[in-house]
């Protein structure tokens, strides 16, 4: 059955690379912390959307965990200059303002908080690596929104932009919307639909259920 077909009680969505562009801010970040801490930034590729503890374990597994954590998150923090609302938000957002949303997403609560800001993007409900044990793939960001929502996870459709990201909606049970905004399409496959960003799409709330449909 397609998105087009179906209607959900919430709408989730991924912050990096689905809501926000923080991709200057990312690469800038990252890349400079690599550089201090002798890690080869090309080992830093395909680790999208996979929290920060994750992507150090991967790459630089000799560390000190939590030292190397503290220090990108607050590279990140500290750099959100050309951090802007990605093309369609705003409008997918005004039409889902009689709707549940939340914000799951693998980044720390400060970080996402930031982000979030300097994008002027206002969601109540935020899920952060910071409210779970185990952050994407793992199921673990939506299943909390979904409780925080009051909604069954089956019953959600979840927008997104890296592999992981799905592999953990999936895994809560719940529909998925891909944008192309920091993958190639063919990464995103096991989505319900992959579109280029969310001006491709058309969100609407009838008799309080939620309808996404291609523009």
């Amino acid at each position: 059955m397609s998105l087009a077909d179906r209607t959900f009680a919430a709408v989730i969505f991924d912050n990096d690379g689905t809501l926000v562009d923080s991709t200057g801010s990312v690469e800038r970040s990252w890349v400079r912390w690599a550089v201090e801490h002798g890690v080869d930034p090309y080992a830093l590729v395909g680790h999208h959307g996979m929290p920060a503890a994750a992507i150090i374990a991967s790459v630089a597994p000799h560390l000190d965990a939590a030292a190397a954590l503290r220090r990108i998150e607050q590279l990140e923090v500290d750099d959100v200059e050309g951090v802007i609302a990605l093309p369609g938000v705003h409008d997918a957002l005004e039409a889902l303002a009689h709707a549940p949303v939340a914000v799951a997403t693998s980044a720390t609560r400060d970080l996402a908080t930031v982000r979030l800001a300097a994008a002027r993007i206002a969601i109540d409900e935020v899920v952060t690596f910071d409210d779970v044990e185990r952050g994407k793939p793992h199921p673990d960001p939506f299943l909390v929104a979904a409780q925080r929502l009051g909604v069954d996870p089956a019953d959600c459709l979840v927008c997104e932009d890296a592999p992981s990201g799905i592999t953990a909606a999936r895994a809560a049970g719940c529909a998925v919307l891909a944008v192309t905004t920091t993958s190639e399409a063919g990464a995103l496959s096991d989505a319900d639909l992959v579109v280029s960003s969310l001006v491709d799409v058309t969100f609407a709330v009838v008799d309080g259920r939620v309808r996404v449909s291609p523009r």
